[in-house]
Order: C-alpha cells, then sequence, then structure tokens
C-alpha cells in the first residue's frame, strides 16, 4: 500500500489565493455634518442641490472604503445627475397630468413607461460604473435594454406571480445583469450563482414569514374574541366593539410589516453571500461574503427604528454603522499583489483616467 501510494505523482500546487479584506473608516460625526448640510441645502433649492449633495455623499463613502491600502473613487459631474433628475420629473409630472385628464390616454402612457424602465436602469447601472474607480481604473458596465427588461420586468412578475417561490430565480438574474455585466480596466466579471444555493436561501425567510403570519394573525382573533366580536352582526354589534376590531386590524399591520421585513433581510444577505462568493473578476480574483443574517437584519430593523425615533437625524449614525459593518464581512481573494495587477491595467491604457467622463451619459435615478 505504501508502495503503491510512493509511486503516485505528486499533487499540482494549489494557486495561491491572498485575502484582501474590506474595511471602511469614516465616522458617524463626519459624515452629519455633509449629510445636514445636504439636507439644508437640498432643502433650500427646492431639490436642485440633491445632485451635488449625491456626488458629496459618494465621494465620501467611495473614499472610505479601502481594500488593500487604496480607496475607491467618485468621479461624477454634479450637472449631469442633475439633468437625469429634471428628465424623470418632467416624465412623471407629464404621466400624471396626462392621467388626471385623459385616464384612459394615462394607461397607455403607463405602459410605454414600463418599457422605458429597464432602459432607465440600464443607463443607470452604466453611469454608475463608469463613474467609479479604484487605482485609478475605471469600471464599465456593458448590459443591454433586454437583459434589464428579463432580469428587472420578468423577474419581478415572476417573484409576485409566484407568491414567492420563484424569487430565487429572479435573484439569479438579477444579480447576474448587475454583476455579470460589469467590466473593470476593460476586463470581464462573471457572476453566475448556482440556483440550488439560491434557493436554499429562501426555506428560512419563508418560515419567518409564514410563522410570523399565523402567530400575528393568531393574536388579532384572541384579541377581537375577547372584544366580544364572535357575532360580528352590524344591527347588534356596538360600537365600541366595531372599533377595537378597526384598531385591531391597523395594529396587526405593524408586527405582519415587521415581519415580511425581517423574511425580506434574511433573504437578501444570504443571496448576497451566495451571489458574491461566485462573482470573479478577470477570471482571477473572487470575491467573499460572510454576511451573518441575523446580525444584518438587526442592524437593519434597529437603523430604521432609530432613524424613526429620531425623525431622521439618526441617518447618518444608521447609514455609518451600516457601511461599517458591510466592509467587513466582504473581502477579496486575489491572486498575486492588486498593487501589480491594477498596475498592468494602468499600462495597458484600458478605462484609465477621465476620458470616460465625456461618454458616462446621465444618471437617471433608477
Amino acid at each position: 500500500m505504501n508502495e503503491m501510494s510512493s509511486l503516485q505523482p505528486p499533487a499540482a500546487p494549489s494557486l495561491a489565493m491572498q485575502r484582501e479584506p474590506f474595511t471602511f473608516t469614516g465616522t458617524a460625526r463626519e459624515y452629519f455634518g455633509i449629510w445636514i448640510v445636504n439636507v439644508l441645502l437640498t432643502i433650500l433649492t427646492l431639490g436642485v442641490y440633491s445632485a451635488w449633495a449625491k456626488v458629496r455623499r459618494q465621494r465620501y463613502f467611495y473614499g472610505n472604503t479601502h481594500l488593500a491600502g487604496a480607496t475607491f473613487d467618485y468621479h461624477a459631474l454634479p450637472w449631469r445627475i442633475l439633468v437625469g433628475r429634471i428628465i424623470v420629473l418632467v416624465m412623471l409630472v407629464l404621466y400624471n397630468v396626462t392621467l388626471q385628464f385623459l385616464p384612459l390616454f394615462g394607461l397607455l402612457v403607463f405602459a410605454i413607461f414600463m418599457f422605458a424602465i429597464p432602459w432607465f436602469i440600464m443607463r443607470g447601472l452604466r453611469f454608475n460604473a463608469r463613474v467609479t474607480s479604484y487605482r485609478n481604473v475605471r469600471f464599465d458596465f456593458t448590459g443591454t435594454y433586454w437583459g434589464a427588461f428579463l432580469a428587472y420586468i420578468v423577474g419581478g412578475l415572476l417573484i409576485y406571480g409566484s407568491v414567492g417561490l420563484l424569487a430565487p430565480v429572479a435573484s439569479r438574474w438579477m444579480w447576474n445583469y448587475m454583476l455579470g455585466h460589469l467590466r473593470y480596466g476593460g476586463r470581464p466579471i462573471t457572476c453566475d450563482p448556482r440556483l440550488d444555493k439560491l434557493y436554499g436561501q429562501i426555506w428560512l425567510p419563508a418560515f419567518v414569514l409564514i410563522g410570523g403570519g399565523l402567530v400575528g394573525l393568531a393574536i388579532a382573533a384572541v384579541v377581537l374574541v375577547s372584544a366580544g366580536l364572535p357575532a360580528l352582526d352590524p344591527a347588534t354589534a356596538s360600537g365600541w366593539s366595531i372599533g377595537v376590531m378597526v384598531i385591531t386590524m391597523y395594529a396587526a399591520m405593524i408586527p405582519l410589516f415587521l415581519v415580511f421585513l425581517l423574511a425580506g433581510l434574511i433573504y437578501r444577505a444570504g443571496v448576497r453571500n451566495v451571489v458574491f462568493n461566485e462573482t470573479v473578476i478577470d477570471g482571477r480574483h473572487i470575491l467573499a461574503s460572510s454576511i451573518g443574517r441575523g446580525r444584518f437584519a438587526s442592524i437593519s430593523i434597529t437603523n430604521l427604528g432609530a432613524t424613526i425615533l429620531t425623525l431622521g437625524l439618526a441617518r447618518p449614525w444608521a447609514a455609518i454603522r451600516m457601511a461599517k459593518y458591510m466592509a467587513t464581512v466582504t473581502a477579496l481573494d486575489s491572486t498575486g499583489s492588486l498593487d501589480a495587477y491594477t498596475s498592468a491595467l494602468q499600462n495597458e491604457g484600458t478605462a484609465t483616467g477621465s476620458e470616460f467622463l465625456d461618454v458616462e451619459g446621465f444618471d437617471l435615478g433608477f
């Protein structure tokens, strides 16, 4: 036995992978100063400053996101964002006016608008990719209109039409479109998550949704019965019992909303782990994601609660808190030095510098 094993050829050396974690160094105090100025100037300018606010916000978050000793950069010009938002605003105003005075024609406009949404999404993804760089090497997006139509229109119909049973199929289409058509320095990024792994992420949120819904309905039934509503005959029901029934119905919406939110967050975190772990950059660098689904849901829900209770003032703290967590659970497994890799891309002269500013288009807000 030992003789036979000694005759076997040595195994091929495995490709050495080096893990580079993402880190986020922004602080709530710094971002609060940016955020409050953005809010005040947006209000004073009736929304015009929102384009400049977005650029300031994105540059802060990109500039504080570190990978292998370098940060990301955001190069968008505010006026391009403003033009895109004006276009969308004019379209929405025209649609609402048409719907008000010509309802039948308004339905036709709505159908046309639905077919235009994939184009808006495609242009928005292309804009955001082309104004983003890492080590002075630009990203790009090559997705087509029909790819966006399949991912977002058909995928959305699949989700709602199947009551969520086909959500993993739609998720696969959407993520494949968003990440699978990205380019970094002209090099391809592939994203082809396995459907069985995506379906593995649907069971826990489904259990939470069904179980939480049943518990909520049971509690509502107990409250209604205890309020004396076994008989719902309008002729015999008292004003008090009807009032209790109405209050109970509305109060039940809050826990049902929280259950739906929790299930969605759990699913979203699980899908993100599956997708990122099967995303490969240029055939050599692999993204890694290790989100704890419970932790992600807890942060999201407490962030929402804090923002509501403080009338929005906790929004900067919540945004920084989430950014820090998402960075700690994200990494890049690379082959060799990223510095050497990006230097080679810069020497090739592909998608670097400011030439993309001339072809970035407009941000349409989708």
